[in-house]
């Protein structure tokens, strides 16, 4: 009964668009452009009817291609075939030549190896203990698990499908409510198509031609402001409803230390770190059966904080207090030094070449052109004069008058020999103080760690050990695939090289890298990129087509003479594209409309890239709006046989109240998205 309410919901939306292209199109005075409309509402049905998009897009693109091209000509002809095949063609060729498509497959491929790893269970179970004592713990640690991994892996189904696994049967055994517990997984495993590296912002600029470098960088915040607003509601949630999110009982916070740990612990009791210190240099009876490489090994994992803070601080330091290099440049080479001569004098002095003096003249004067016919030779006396004494030296050495020209940072001496330049850093120059935001940070920083180290008891150091064997991994793939990113460091091709050859590493050290698991993410990575390939030829295609019969220009026309200002655009755009969200995935949102919305913004001075933003935002809806909503049908697949879908649809809908809630903070705040793309590449 359930299945058939939304299998008519489906119908009744279908129903609507039908109805509307019945009755607003004018059929007594039909134009080419309202034809292009009319395919795009054709697309939006046959999608919903379940036909596949991509090839879809191709039919229904090559089809009223062949009609744009019928009506322009002489009807039916073998022109019209020709030229819709070439069209076809060469769309195909352009977008197979994208090479922001180059990174999709590689990230993928990343994604299968991490989610393959059988990093995900270690991960939930250390941040379950490491949050143990917040409200809602269990639904706080879902949801910082899915954000990491949905991070490491970008792979909406298999997150949700694995947490479903793993957290949702410890969450309702715990007490949690069913709406609770399936919001807090649905929405978490959609975070990965929004905070990079995603899929989904690669998209987006290979559609849009917005830079998918900048798209990851203004990407990043706005993704953990997302995350945090999950988490801040969970907690508020549980603090005010505790039947909803029972607290966890102090049994289940702890965890039984190994022998050699609790043999140490109990010698040793309080402070971990004075424990390990005092069993390693003053070793009391009732530890000495403890083994030494034990004790070096958890002390390792102690240290790890403060050597984290000492390389971290050390080398901001360093690139805070480096001087500015500054090359000295002579005065006759920098430009406006005030002389009329066409060549600096100093060239022609000793010390620098001569001049042909057949090229002389009076400032101010022509040189006398050739006569026709007759070319100008120089005369014998104007040859190029062979280089002065003063310029020889040893063989192979350069020409001290040419070092400033090479870009040495010593300025030539009239003797031949290189002095330093006053501004040049050397070896003996000062370093510049440092400022003082930079000690305010190592003020911060130090105290974080102090009060660590205050509180690292013997539990408290081994849920660390299990951050550093679950969490630590991932977060060193991820920081080290977008920090070469966002640095300029590599393209996104490369760090998504780079990805995956640390997923491969990572599978491999979980000794989890064997040929069958290689074999099946090679074949999933292969189909999944094959899939959003081949939307990007449906929907060149399809754009081509509707730009041919004039669709576009009708739909900018329209929404330029309803004399908007910026704002009435953002929120009709986001409106528009929130009610997408609901019947059509993502990738149909992003390859359909986003060619119609970004012609569109320059005439409001919208940045495509706030633009895209915004937008990125809002399709997190795709995933979370019945009735097609992947990641409820991801988790129903896996739930218990109690678990209704229509439970899991409730459990949703605060969720995607927060995205609202995020959207708007976006737009009043825009620096949160476009403060660290201006700051890096501005």
């Amino acid at each position: 009964m359930k299945t058939n309410r939304a299998v008519w919901f489906g119908f009744s939306c279908i129903g609507i668009v039908v109805a509307m292209i019945a009755f607003l199109t004018p059929w007594g005075s039909l134009t080419s452009a309202h034809i292009g409309l009319l395919m795009l509402a054709l697309i939006v049905v046959a999608i919903m009817l379940g036909f596949p998009t991509a090839f879809t897009l191709m039919g229904m693109g090559v089809l009223f291609t062949f009609l744009s091209y019928s009506m322009q000509g002489d009807g039916f002809s073998p022109r019209a075939v020709r030229q819709t095949l070439d069209l076809m063609v060469q769309r195909t060729y352009a977008t197979m030549t994208n090479e922001s498509l180059i990174s999709i497959p590689l990230f993928v491929f990343m994604g299968y190896l991490v989610e393959r790893a059988n990093l995900i269970e270690k991960l939930f179970r250390s941040m379950h203990l490491a949050l143990a004592r917040l409200p809602g713990a269990l639904a706080v640690a879902t949801l910082v698990t899915c954000a990491i991994f949905a991070t490491a892996t970008g792979i909406v189904g298999a997150v949700v499908t694995l947490m479903g696994l793993l957290a949702m049967p410890t969450m309702l055994k715990a007490g949690y409510s069913i709406g609770l517990t399936s919001g807090s997984i649905t929405a978490g495993g959609c975070l990965g198509i929004l905070i990079p590296p995603s899929v989904m912002l690669i998209v987006y600029g290979a559609t849009t031609g917005v830079s998918v470098v900048q798209l990851y960088a203004g990407a990043l915040f706005p993704g953990i402001m997302l995350a945090g607003l999950y988490v801040v509601y969970v907690i508020v949630l549980s603090a005010l409803r505790p039947d909803l999110a029972p607290p966890l009982a102090a049994a289940e916070r702890l965890i039984p230390l190994p022998d050699d740990a609790a043999r140490v612990a109990r010698a040793h009791p309080g402070n971990a770190m004075a424990g390990l210190l005092g069993a390693l240099f003053r070793p009391r009876p009732a530890a000495t059966a403890a083994s030494r490489p034990f004790l070096w090994t958890y002390l390792a994992v102690a240290l790890a904080p403060l050597a984290l803070f000492a390389l971290v601080m050390g080398t901001v330091h360093k690139m805070v207090t480096t001087p500015a290099a500054v090359y000295e440049v002579p005065e006759e080479l920098r430009l406006g030094s005030g002389t009329d001569a066409p060549y600096p004098a100093s060239l022609g002095e000793p010390g620098g070449l001569a001049e042909p003096p057949g090229l002389a003249k009076p400032a101010g004067a022509m040189q006398a052109a050739p006569q026709p016919g007759e070319l100008a030779e120089p005369p014998g006396a104007g040859t190029l004069a062979e280089p002065p004494a003063a310029l020889a030296g040893p063989p192979g050495a350069a020409s001290p008058s040419l070092a400033p020209v090479m870009g040495s940072p010593r300025a030539a001496t009239p003797g031949g020999a290189a002095a330093p330049s006053k501004d040049a850093p050397s070896g003996d120059s000062p370093r510049l103080p440092a400022p003082n935001g930079y000690w305010i940070g190592f003020a911060i920083c130090a105290v974080i760690v102090a009060v660590f180290y205050l509180l690292l008891n013997w539990q408290r150091l081994l849920i660390f050990r299990l951050l550093m064997e679950s969490f630590f991994p991932l977060a060193i793939l991820i920081g080290a695939v977008l920090g070469s990113i966002t640095f300029g460091l590599a393209t996104p091709s490369e760090a998504a090289a780079m990805g995956a050859l640390g997923g491969a590493l990572l599978a491999l050290a979980y000794r989890r890298l064997k040929l069958p698991m290689l074999k099946e993410s090679v074949y999933l990575t292969a189909k999944t990129t094959a899939m959003v390939c081949w939307l990007f030829v449906g929907s060149s295609i399809f754009s081509a087509a509707f730009a041919l019969l004039g669709g576009q220009a009708l739909v900018e026309s329209w929404v330029l003479s309803l004399g908007l200002s910026k704002l009435e655009f953002l929120v009709l755009a986001q409106v528009i594209i929130f009610l997408l969200g609901w019947p059509l995935e993502w990738t149909e949102i992003i390859v359909i409309f986003m060619p119609i919305f970004v012609p569109l913004l320059a005439a409001f001075g919208i940045d495509p890239l706030f633009f895209g933003l915004l937008v990125a935002l809002n399709l997190q809806t795709a995933f979370l709006s019945p009735p097609v909503a992947m990641s409820a049908f991801y988790l129903k697949g896996v739930a218990p046989r109690h678990v209704t879908l229509n439970q899991i649809f409730l459990g949703m809908m605060p969720f995607m109240g927060i995205q609202i809630v995020a959207i708007l903070l976006l737009y009043a705040f825009p620096g949160i998205g476009l403060w660290l793309p201006k700051l890096l590449y501005d």
